[in-house]
């Protein structure tokens, strides 16, 4: 299973951005996926989610209501729409991937393969 995020860059405060996750491996469909963001000199933390059996979607509170998780089954890919970014907002974000059905999905251990990361940054 390889997970690949794209779709990062520099924008300002204000603008929008997607970013996607293209994944490798069998029965897409049936994982859960997530996107994590590591800011310089902090801890990753959960953005958003979304569950395998219906599409059930997690926010953090800090991105609720800007942020947007979204999935094509048919193109094994998952997507973050943001808007309203803020200089907060920077960091570099990873996609994960969760196959064995858990609803612990704001938690970094829940998920079983990660992808590299794309770098977003947003300035003033």
């Amino acid at each position: 299973v390889q997970l690949q995020a794209f779709g990062g860059g520099l924008v300002q405060a204000g603008d929008s951005l997607r970013l996607s996750c293209a994944a490798s491996g069998r029965a897409f469909s049936r994982w859960s996926l997530g996107w994590f963001r590591q800011a310089p000199g902090k801890e990753r933390e959960f953005v958003a989610a979304i569950s395998w059996s219906e599409g059930r979607t997690y926010y953090a509170e800090s991105v609720k209501g800007r942020f947007t998780i979204s999935r094509d089954n048919a193109k094994n890919t998952v997507y973050l729409q943001m808007s309203g970014l803020k200089p907060e907002d920077t960091a570099v974000y990873h996609c994960a991937a969760e196959m064995g059905g858990s609803k612990y999905l704001i938690y970094r251990r829940t998920y079983n393969y990660w992808g590299q990361g794309t770098l977003v940054t947003v300035s003033s």
